[in-house]
């Protein structure tokens, strides 16, 4: 079609294979919609259009993307607020019947249906990275690191250490938005997938998520839906180009870090220590950790 609809905070471009979708910058637009800029929906990962009434004199214009076609909505797994719903576009009520004309046209182009093997829509794309309330996520591609904070995480992270897992040895990316209670984001290991049909009998196994390594927790400020859920998306996308081939982990090295950083964390581990948080035991290992990382 070639042909551009803009609505309150977005515009669509209708092209012969795709829609393109085009985010404004602005106050009022929601920050996950600036956090994407734009992104292009392939008309094969689109099962439906509607156009609906919507509030204060306007009507909404939605499609519907396939099972499994994005892995921004696969991580969000319904929790996305409808005014955060990227497929939406809210126009005036006197642009009705264009926006019926473009439906018609857009629903006549429409071949495919149901979930698909593979993602349709590319993810956002990496390094990503953001701060939850124990600690900074970050992606790079490759690995998924937390390194944990000494004010907000939980003794059994500080314990454990900062963190780095290798895609190669994930099986998927659950996320919790910070928008409800108890957020977090909490990476699955390759074997969750082999028992991922026993997920809630086993639920009592998995430990709370400010108590696991493997997961940062959210909180106000902290991990906001436009910073946490294109990372999980990024993640899982990454996860599921792995394949079903589960290569073998490979380590990867923890880049060496700043001595004044070092010498700041070491400072803390010792308030910890005075604090009686800490035995002597433990301070003197996770100290000689730090030096080492010099």
């Amino acid at each position: 079609m070639g042909d551009v609809l803009a609505g309150f905070h977005a515009a669509w471009e209708f092209e012969s294979d795709s829609v393109l979708i085009r985010y404004e910058r602005g106050i009022r637009t929601p920050k996950l919609f600036q956090a994407l800029g734009e992104r292009r929906v392939p008309l094969e990962a689109i099962e439906g259009v509607t156009l609906t009434p919507g509030r204060r004199g306007t009507v909404v214009l939605r499609v519907q993307p396939r099972a499994g076609a994005d892995p921004l909505i696969e991580a969000a797994a319904g929790q996305l607020k409808e005014s955060g719903d990227p497929y939406r576009l809210v126009l005036p009520a006197e642009r009705e019947t264009l926006a019926e004309y473009y439906a018609d046209e857009l629903k006549a182009l429409l071949t495919e249906s149901g979930k698909t093997e593979r993602y349709l829509v590319a993810p956002p794309e990496a390094p990503l990275h953001f701060k939850a309330y124990d600690g900074k996520a970050s992606f790079d591609g490759k690995a998924v690191s937390f390194r944990w904070s000494w004010t907000g995480a939980s003794s059994a992270k500080w314990k454990a250490g900062d963190q780095s897992f290798p895609v190669a040895g994930l099986g998927g990316v659950e996320w919790r938005s910070p928008e409800i209670p108890e957020g977090y984001l909490r990476l699955l290991p390759r074997e969750a997938d082999a028992v991922a049909g026993t997920a809630a009998s086993a639920a009592s196994a998995v430990p709370q998520a400010d108590q696991d390594p493997a997961a940062v927790v959210f909180g106000l400020g902290y991990g906001p839906v436009h910073e946490s859920l294109p990372f999980a998306a990024a993640v899982l996308a990454a996860v599921r180009e792995r394949g079903a081939v589960a290569p073998v982990p490979v380590p990867v090295p923890a880049p060496r870090r700043d001595p004044g950083d070092i010498a700041e964390r070491i400072r803390h581990l010792g308030e910890l220590h005075q604090q009686g948080l800490v035995t002597d035991e433990e301070f003197s290992s996770k100290k000689a950790e730090l030096l080492a990382e010099l």
